[in-house]
Parts: structure tokens; sequence; C-alpha cells
């Protein structure tokens, strides 16, 4: 069975006639007669009987129009994504991330690589550390954006982007929220705002707290850092949030202050599935955050 039978019973099926099939392929009637005699006689079935002037499809001949429409779709569809893996100009770019990167880092990077390429499309999945990890490692993403970045990790590597620093935040009225930084120590009668279980902010948090000596009383629970900033200005507790978690002004705004005993940091990576080609156009965006991020770290 060949890719041009198929075309060819598809286009007899949709005009009901072989002439006119012909006159649309551009080839002679004689062939597309020949090839659809030649498909029937490979699959022992007939799949069109005589109507007047016109070709009607048998039953398993509808039943097989259906399963060959889909076939060539799926081709199409292939033909189209090897050349937006080929093409850096006209691809997609599937990247997933976590929430708190999503607030200020996907935006501003995204924007800045749009200004010399326009074109490219993004399909964007947000995710926790495991699900991003596990997204990455099933094909359905290309890159993601992670933090903490996996140092080791059997089934994806990447590249470490940066160090970001974690502040405290305080409700406006907290009695340390005027000052310019703190010892974490300092908080340990406080309530916690903390994430979810499954983010892995919440670790670097218990972590930090038990380097400064103690265990967090945990007030209330939140799943983006929205959430966390708006309970800690309501005066909900205390918690500690990325510097790019927040830089957006809301009028519920809690006081920032720097924790520096012990300093609270996270690293942010990008990673991709070990051993495995990304698409071209991936691949220039996974080398445009490289340079943009290596540029900051030298100004």
């Amino acid at each position: 069975m060949e890719l041009r039978q198929l075309q060819y019973f598809v286009k007899v099926a949709r005009k009901q006639h072989v002439t006119q099939a012909a006159e649309e392929l551009h080839v002679a009637q004689s062939a597309v007669s020949r090839q659809i005699h030649q498909l029937e006689e490979e699959l022992g079935v007939q799949l069109f009987i005589q109507k007047g002037r016109n070709l009607q499809l048998t039953s398993v001949g509808r039943l097989f129009l259906d399963r060959v429409e889909s076939i060539l779709a799926d081709l199409e569809r292939a033909k189209s994504e090897i050349h937006e893996f080929l093409n850096p100009e006209a691809g997609e770019i599937r990247i997933g991330f976590p929430h708190s990167l999503g607030i200020y880092l996907l935006p501003t990077v995204v924007a800045e690589f749009r200004k010399d390429h326009p074109n490219v499309k993004f399909r964007l999945r947000q995710g926790t550390y495991n699900s991003l990890i596990r997204d990455v490692m099933k094909g359905e993403i290309d890159l993601a954006f992670i933090s903490p970045f996996p140092e080791k990790h059997e089934h994806v590597s990447g590249e470490l982007l940066l160090q970001e620093e974690l502040y405290a935040i305080l409700p406006q009225s907290h009695v340390l929220s005027q000052h310019q930084s703190i010892r974490l120590e300092q908080l340990k009668d406080d309530s916690f705002v903390m994430f979810s279980e499954e983010y892995s902010l919440r670790s670097i948090v218990f972590e930090a707290c038990a380097k400064a000596g103690f265990v967090p009383q945990i007030g209330f629970e939140g799943e983006e850092t929205d959430t966390i900033r708006g309970l800690v200005a309501a005066g909900m507790g205390v918690s500690l949030l990325p510097e790019m978690a927040l830089t957006e002004i809301s009028q519920l705004q809690p006081a920032k202050v720097r924790v520096i005993e012990p300093q609270v940091t996270r690293s942010v990576g990008l990673i991709q599935r070990t051993g495995e080609r990304i698409p071209l156009v991936a691949e220039v965006f996974r080398r445009f955050l490289l340079d943009f991020f290596r540029d900051r770290k030298l100004t």
C-alpha cells in the first residue's frame, strides 16, 4: 500500500467521480482508476460502487476513509512539526515554569526573545518541581525553568541560571517590619504562611528555619505566591519569598525585610531531557537564556 494510493482514494471519495479527481490531481484518469483497483485488490474489499455517473463508497469504504483521513492528517501535522523543528523563526517553544517565576522572569525573557523572533510561539505550562521534571521526561515540554536546580538527575539535565535571595515578608504592623535586616530566629514565635508540601519553596523555608534553630509554626498554607503575600499582608503570619515574587505592587503589600542570618537563597535552572535533541527553535531560546543570565551576572 502506497501513500499515493491513499491520496487518490481520498480524492475520489470526496469528488465521487474518477475524472474530476484526476483533474484535481493533475494525472490521467486511467492512473487514478488503476491505483484504486490495486488498493481494492490489496485490501480484498470493494471500496466503491457505481451509482449513475458517480462512485459511492461502500460501508467498508466509509470506514476505511475515516481511518485514511486520520492518517493523512497525522502525516501533515508531522511534516509541519518537522518544519517547525528545523526552523527557529516559525516554531513553537513548549516551556514549563513554577508560579513564582511566572510573575516577572518568564514574561521578561519571553518579551526580550520575541524582539528578534516575533513569529515564534510559546506554549506555557505551570507546575510544581516534581510535575515539571515529569513533563520534561515524558516529552510534553521541551524546557523547564525549575527551582531548586537538580544538580544530579538520571533523566534531566541543564544549566544553573541564577541564585536568588529570599526575603522575609511581614505584615506592615509587625514589630520588625521597619528593620533593614533581621535574623531568621527573630521570627521563631510567629505563625508562618507556607506553601503546600508539593512546592519546593516550602522545603527551602523549613531548611532555613532549621539552620536558625527552630521549626516554623504553620498557620496557613497556599499554592501561589500571590496568596502567600496577600495572607501575610492581611496579618495572618510571616513568610519567606524569592525577590522576583515581590516585584508586583498590590493594595495589600507586606513589608520586605532582608534575612542576614542565615542568608536564604534558591537556585534557578533550566532543564531538558538528558540525551535528547530539542527543536531548533527551543535550542535557540535555550542559548538566548544562557546569554541573558550570563550578561546579568557580569553587570
